[in-house]
């Protein structure tokens, strides 16, 4: 016996557990007009530092993984300017989690960063599970530095939906790195290790470590994370969760989201829906390791996508792989953290939308996020009362080939990873199964207008960061 879509979807919406923060939500509603007179001032210096644009990375993910460098212009328009092999291999466009062709292999984000002083970037290579390490010059070129295994392994096989047999793909897929210790932090699908550690010394040379963190508790032991964030000052380290266990698969690819219990009910596996345990946080002692962590409930299912505000290092929000929304929380010194019930999008197209990337305005006024389910874009406003819906859709649906449906069974274009500029003026967002990094101009109302296409790999790329 099965249980149909509509039925997971259910579960789901009615399993989701939020917390309500409170007079500390009424502090975080108000600090953006306290702050909002500071906030224009860097705004304006921000946009004053890019008159002739910058630089803009991402990694095709394909077997033989290299970062793309792209130019941005004044005017939004991108250029490609070249391509660097990063020694490592990704995962092409079979999915490590899913085992099909699909967009959005990693479930993850974060899997290409840059340092704070932009000497240094780094990526995941998702193949086998390995982070290379560039240089960095004035004109924003790269050069291979050193390239090191994360410390876990890729080996075995599996059988594929058609019966044929397949190599094992790594699962290394985000990257938070601590400035202050010189410490990457390299999450993985697959546990149990899930968190390994790499030193990155003065000239950006790599050493794998021997430390490894788990996300599971002790009856969850097969969970999938998402990403991993730095707190501002740099004593937690945050993990949201996409499944408390991998999906199973019908013969047709689409994904069985949810178990059987000994008793003959179901349990739906996506994160913090039965379960408020979706959200994770590590303490950060001094060397730059992690200590006990706690589990705190994601505020929605599958908590995805984890952004602080640029202001207030005590501030962050949460899109949703599940809830279809994006909520706002605090972190307190202890590590503790409260989060709000999800502000949604339109869901009617179908459920879920799969809202998993963000980026936030420098002035921590707008917020974007993908539609992975929808193949396009939302903004949302932080304004006197907290979150609210500031356009819905931002921008139209980009087309994919066709072959790929999300899980809520909308043909879908899978969008991923997107990178706002540092003046806000510019939103890129990777459309992976129609094969484009779109540009968008910003617009003062919420709205996005496209400026600029190029063609990337198929499926298969992960990642943007730049400057």
């Amino acid at each position: 016996m099965g249980l149909d879509r509509r039925a997971f979807l259910k579960m789901v919406a009615g399993a989701a557990t939020v917390v309500a923060v409170g007079d500390g939500m009424q502090e975080i509603a108000a600090a953006p007009k306290a702050a909002s007179r500071p906030q224009a001032r860097l705004s304006q210096a921000m946009s004053m530092s890019h008159p002739r644009g910058g630089h803009l990375y991402m990694q095709t993910n394909e077997t033989r993984n290299a970062v793309i460098h792209f130019r941005w212009s004044a005017n939004g328009t991108l250029t490609e300017v070249d391509r660097m092999p990063t020694g490592g291999a990704g995962s092409g466009e079979l999915s490590p989690i899913y085992h099909i062709n699909r967009p959005n292999h990693f479930e993850g984000a974060g899997s290409v960063i840059l340092t704070p002083d932009r000497r240094f970037l780094f990526t995941t290579n998702g193949g086998d599970n390995s982070v290379s390490s560039f240089s960095v010059d004035k004109d924003g070129r790269l050069t291979l530095l050193d390239v090191k295994p994360t410390g876990n392994p890729v080996k075995g096989k599996y059988k594929d939906s058609a019966g044929n047999l397949r190599e094992l793909s790594g699962t290394a897929k985000s990257l938070a790195y601590a400035h202050s210790t010189g410490m990457l932090f390299v999450v993985h699908a697959f546990g149990p290790d899930h968190i390994r550690l790499i030193s990155v010394d003065g000239e950006g040379k790599l050493t794998a470590r021997p430390e490894r963190y788990t996300v599971n508790t002790h009856d969850k032991t097969e969970r999938v994370p998402t990403m991993a964030v730095l707190s501002p000052d740099g004593k937690f380290l945050l993990v949201g969760i996409a499944l408390d266990q991998p999906p199973g698969q019908y013969p047709d690819g689409s994904q069985i989201l949810w178990v059987r219990r000994p008793d003959g009910t179901f349990k739906v596996i996506a994160a913090n829906a039965s379960d408020p345990d979706g959200l994770v946080v590590f303490p950060v002692d001094g060397n730059g390791t992690l200590g006990t962590p706690s589990f705190r409930d994601g505020g929605g299912a599958i908590p995805f996508y984890i952004a602080f505000l640029h202001g207030r290092p005590d501030t962050f929000l949460i899109g949703y792989g599940a809830s279809d929304g994006v909520s706002i929380g605090k972190l307190d010194t202890n590590g503790k953290t409260t989060v709000s019930a999800p502000v949604t999008i339109d869901n009617s197209a179908g459920r879920p939308s799969e809202l998993c990337w963000m980026s936030v305005s420098p002035d921590d006024r707008t917020v974007y996020t993908t539609n992975f389910g929808y193949s396009n874009i939302s903004s949302y406003r932080i304004n006197g009362k907290g979150l609210e819906i500031a356009k819905d859709p931002a921008s139209p649906k980009v087309p994919g080939d066709g072959t790929y449906r999300a899980i809520n069974g909308v043909v879908s274009s899978g969008p991923s990873d997107m990178w706002l500029t540092p003046d806000g003026a510019y939103l890129y967002q990777i459309y992976g199964n129609a094969s484009k990094l779109v540009g968008y101009a910003t617009r003062p109302a919420g709205s996005l207008k496209e400026v600029s296409s190029v063609t990337i790999p198929y499926n298969s790329p992960q990642g943007l960061a730049g400057f």
